[in-house]
């Protein structure tokens, strides 16, 4: 395993970050709140991750499945719970300022947001399930247009003060909303975020238009969610029926069928899985600190280690270039 430093903090992390998403048993809505893989198997995944080098784990307090939201952190609690260095070897990082739909004790204030009164009672309740007393990382799950970043910063604060986290990150923030939060925090004296999770793929390229010139200015990393675009860039589209596709998956395949079977072509002359030289691409920009890897079993997880030892040349990435071009042609700042 290979590591880098996250953001600008001198705390190093693993090139691939365990995702937990798929950890729960409930049914999922399908929209961020997945469960698919029980208990046994979730440890024996991050048994496995620990071995391989992989000390950075991804949660979120929604995870779990949409009538089991919070499970997949009790599953980690549990985890923890056995001993053995477990907790110590982990920089964790989970989520707050999503709808916590089953908790009906927040009233009116049980909606999207960052509020200092949700944001306390939601991260206590994290690490109650957790069973640890501090994060590593604590994380806006999106943007609140609504609260102002004074008293975003007065919540986080107090969590840093107390001991309860390390480090503040967002996710699904856009670039000047990143830029308001640091101008905000360096008014308090706060060091501000370290860490931005993203999309970012061969077929979602935006971020190169501002996000990656601003984290790379700011000293801020950028962690990957869904680095296979839904599954689709780790398909081998000559035969994809040898990875089973939900209805989403689906339909982004035949949607971008001829893309998907230039890249699988191309990946077959390197040798390399889809998966892989995915990975490999998104790991080559400076700005990215880690990919999230969410697998259901230890041999989904097994089969992308090589990833981060993956070099592709230029003339590899102008090829990837020609199937999934930039956004924009050019631009002085990429």
């Amino acid at each position: 395993m290979k590591y880098c430093r996250l953001g600008r903090t001198g705390l190093y992390v693993s090139k691939l970050c365990l995702g937990t998403a798929n950890f729960g048993t409930g049914k999922s809505s399908g929209k961020g709140d997945w469960g698919v893989v029980d208990e046994k198997g979730a440890f024996r995944i991050m048994d496995y991750a620990l071995d391989c080098g992989i000390n950075f784990f991804d949660t979120a307090n929604v995870y779990g499945g949409i009538e089991t939201r919070g499970l997949t952190e009790t599953i980690i609690g549990n985890w923890f719970k056995q001993g053995n260095g477990r907790r110590e070897k982990v920089v964790l990082g989970t989520k707050v300022g999503r709808v916590f739909e089953k908790s009906d004790l927040d009233g009116p204030n049980n909606v999207e947001g960052l509020s200092l009164y949700k944001i306390r009672r939601h991260v206590e309740a994290s690490l109650t399930r957790l069973q640890t007393d501090h994060l590593e990382l604590i994380q806006m799950h999106k943007a609140d247009p609504l609260t102002g970043w004074d008293e975003i910063w007065e919540a986080f604060e107090g969590l840093v003060r107390s001991g309860k986290a390390d480090y503040v990150g967002s996710s699904n923030h856009d670039a000047w909303q990143i830029m308001k939060a640091q101008e905000a925090a360096r008014r308090r004296g706060f060091m501000g975020l370290v860490n931005e999770q993203h999309l970012y793929t061969p077929l979602a390229r935006t971020p190169e238009l501002e996000l990656l010139p601003m984290v790379k200015d700011q000293g801020i990393g950028i962690t990957i969610f869904s680095p296979l675009f839904r599954g689709l860039l780790g398909i081998d589209a000559f035969h994809p029926e040898k990875r089973p596709m939900n209805a989403e998956s689906r339909k982004l395949f035949e949607k971008y069928r001829d893309q998907a079977e230039q890249y699988s072509k191309l990946c077959r002359e390197l040798g390399e899985t889809e998966a892989n030289v995915t990975f490999a691409w998104e790991l080559s920009r400076p700005e990215i600190t880690s990919v999230i890897v969410a697998p259901t079993c230890i041999e989904d997880l097994s089969s992308v280690l090589k990833s981060v030892d993956i070099v592709l040349q230029e003339d590899v990435l102008r090829k990837i270039d020609s199937i999934f071009p930039p956004t924009v042609e050019a631009s002085p700042y990429i």
